[in-house]
């Protein structure tokens, strides 16, 4: 790599990554792990979900709190929302969900506060679950429809709202390559393992970037201000 290239990827790194990453690094060198308190309780709720879960008494209970179907009444799953996202899915490695939860909930949380790392998960894992329901009502043949069977998959986790809030702060910050990335990486998903989690993220995708139209184009000026590049929030 020649002189020429290195500095032009240095200038792009800089520019794509630099603003989110000195907010990062200097919150964590400033206030080391008190930075992210919120992102630490969810790991810690996360855990004790997976710790109770997997007993004989508890996984009834877990369920109960926050079990997410299809099938379900919605307005059971609304109730159910906000502790569904800490229990981790039954079928993938809970260290997966607690690693996604590390890096991106505390990424969020520094950059942009834990409140509306809080809202804008919730409004992803929100799309994600209002989604099942509009895509079994389209059925398999449709694009974005869904089998039958996918009205009792057991629809718990982080990954929605671990991928609105990666799109959301590439956002705020001007990653903009990067925001395109995720975009690209959740629609090969469905393109390779067409399920339901796949077709959910896109949901979470759309409904985040609608937020980022929403408050580029009525929300308040400081908001409108890319993040490291402007004015503080």
């Amino acid at each position: 790599m020649t002189a020429r290239n290195t500095t032009s990827l240095r200038r792009f790194a800089r520019r794509e990554w630099g603003p989110m990453f000195w907010t990062v690094r200097d919150a964590l060198v400033h206030d080391k792990w008190r930075a992210i308190p919120m992102t630490l309780g969810a790991v810690c709720l996360t855990s004790v979900f997976q710790i109770v879960q997997n007993t004989s008494w508890g996984f009834q209970p877990v369920q109960n709190l926050g079990s997410v179907k299809a099938a379900d009444p919605f307005w059971l799953a609304l109730l159910r929302t906000p502790l569904s996202l800490f229990v981790p899915a039954l079928d993938l490695p809970v260290w997966g969900a607690l690693a996604q939860m590390l890096l991106v909930f505390g990424i969020a949380e520094i950059c942009i506060g834990w409140w509306r790392t809080l809202v804008i998960g919730y409004v992803a894992t929100l799309a994600g679950t209002t989604y099942a329901r509009i895509g079994l009502a389209l059925g398999p043949e449709h694009p974005f429809g869904l089998p039958v069977s996918d009205r009792i998959v057991n629809d718990t986790g982080p990954s929605a709202a671990v991928v609105g809030l990666a799109l959301y702060v590439c956002w705020r910050y001007r990653a903009y390559l990067t925001g395109a990335l995720v975009i690209l990486v959740m629609i090969g998903e469905v393109l390779i393992k067409n399920n339901l989690a796949g077709k959910e993220h896109l949901a979470a995708l759309v409904a985040v970037m609608a937020v980022c139209v929403v408050r580029a184009q009525w929300g308040p000026v400081r908001s409108r201000v890319p993040l490291g590049h402007g004015p503080p929030p």
